[in-house]
């Protein structure tokens, strides 16, 4: 009995260390994410054209600006980033979702 209880705690041990390795893996790739893209922040639309090419789609937000969002897929997985452009046709703003 007290070997199976030392075994279910160390498998514990392993299944919530694990997922925390992961956690920090996705945080590290976000940040890494967010420090390449968001320096477009402030620039022109072209430069951002430039490097990723055209959009995958594009729309007018409530607010008046363009949208512009970059699809791709890695290892199956969607990635999705979105850059939000004003009149001037200078970024304001950008997210991503789901890119590693």
């Amino acid at each position: 009995m007290r070997l199976k209880n030392l075994f279910f705690f160390i498998l514990i041990f392993f299944i919530f260390s694990g997922c925390q390795t992961i956690k920090e893996k996705s945080d590290a790739v976000a940040e890494k994410e967010n420090q390449k893209y968001g320096k477009f922040v402030g620039r022109e639309f072209k430069e951002l054209k430039m490097e990723l090419g055209n959009p995958s789609e594009d729309f007018i937000g409530e607010n008046g600006n363009e949208f512009f969002v970059f699809k791709s897929k890695k290892y199956g997985i969607s990635c999705e980033r979105k850059f939000e452009v004003n009149q001037k046709k200078i970024i304001i703003s950008f997210t991503s979702s789901g890119c590693i």
